[in-house]
């Protein structure tokens, strides 16, 4: 079985977030433990495997992600990864839909050679910052909001691009604080350079201490920007060691995220399902 390994949110190779790309050719998932063990032995931020639906249903491709760790609701650049690999060999062109935990997402190539992913749009709710947080995270939150359901971060404001790209965060003591991870993030220091706002991700419990580029997490980067920036169509930079762009679109209850993906490895997994 190929099995590819694809970095999302970036233009050139060894940048971005790498994902595991499988494309199944049976009716349906194997067990999910299985899937769990190959996660675990591709042991990058996810992986994604996706098999052919039935033509004439509400979507093309049934899809899931997992960590290292476990199986998680949303992913943003796995799916772009999926996408690309399912245009990149000819199975799928214009506009490809899947379905998954999170609903129905679709992914739709653009004439440059970039995705479009449409997404939920994160339901944002401010809270008080919970004891410990600022400590866990090493910087004093500006505002503190939850992500909602599907996503379940913390989304953390901080004063500035500099703090944000300083952080070390105690990871053991960050997994308390949010279901999935926490997302900290400011205004650019320098909107000249490119991009609108900055982040990083941390999901230690899911077993990724920093996530290089995290396409979820800008389905509620987006509208917590949007709101204080004025505009729906931002730039957004993870400012992770790898880093990555992530364009993002604000529509109501939906978020289109557009970036690139480049494949980097094409192998064989000797081992069946």
């Amino acid at each position: 079985m190929r099995i590819r390994i694809v970095d999302a949110f970036t233009d050139r190779p060894f940048s971005g977030n790498p994902a595991g790309v499988l494309l199944l050719e049976t009716a349906a998932f194997p067990d999910a433990e299985r899937l769990q063990e190959i996660a675990a032995e591709v042991n990058l931020s996810e992986t994604a495997f996706a098999h052919p639906l039935p033509p004439g249903g509400e979507a093309d491709w049934a899809l899931r992600w997992f960590t290292p760790a476990t199986e998680v609701d949303m992913c943003g650049h796995a799916t772009l990864a999926t996408a690309h690999v399912l245009h990149t060999t000819g199975r799928a062109t214009g506009t490809v839909r899947f379905t998954a935990r999170c609903g129905i997402l679709t992914a739709t190539a653009r004439p440059d050679g970039s995705l479009t992913l449409d997404f939920p749009t994160a339901a944002l709710r401010q809270e008080t910052a919970p004891p410990g947080l600022a400590e866990a995270l090493g910087a004093e939150p500006v505002s503190v909001h939850d992500t909602g359901e599907h996503i379940g971060d913390l989304l953390v404001e901080l004063r500035d691009e500099a703090t944000v790209r300083a952080l070390q965060p105690d990871f053991a003591a960050l997994v308390a604080h949010s279901r999935r991870g926490v997302i900290a993030t400011s205004a650019a220091g320098d909107p000249a350079r490119g991009y609108d706002y900055v982040s990083r991700g941390f999901f230690p419990g899911v077993g990724i201490d920093e996530d290089p580029v995290t396409g979820s997490a800008h389905t509620a980067l987006a509208p917590f920007w949007s709101a204080r920036l004025g505009r729906d169509d931002l730039t957004g930079l993870q400012a992770s060691a790898r880093s990555g762009f992530v364009h993002t679109a604000l529509r109501g209850e939906r978020t289109l995220l557009t970036g690139n993906a480049v494949t980097v490895i094409d192998g064989e997994l000797l081992t069946t399902l």
